[in-house]
């Protein structure tokens, strides 16, 4: 389904990262048959935020209709 620099969307919030569903993140490896990804999650201005082991059942491929939505990685909503 995914394979390496596809782009997801987490679904799930990953709180040990400080990640909320609807980051959006890049595949950097994809662990045995789809069940997990590395995923890595920049800021805005390029700097790698995170770098966390995601299940499968946590992203989803992005969309045409997804936009990009801007906020501070660690602040509370």
């Amino acid at each position: 389904m995914f394979k390496e620099h596809d782009r997801i969307v987490l679904t799930k919030d990953v709180p040990a990262e400080g990640l909320k569903a609807g980051d959006v993140g890049t595949i950097v490896h994809v662990h045995s048959a789809d069940k997990a990804f590395e995923v890595e999650f920049l800021t805005l201005d390029g700097a790698t935020a995170a770098v966390p082991t995601v299940v499968a059942s946590g992203v989803r491929p992005v969309t045409h209709r997804d936009i990009t939505h801007a906020r501070q990685i660690g602040a509370s909503a």
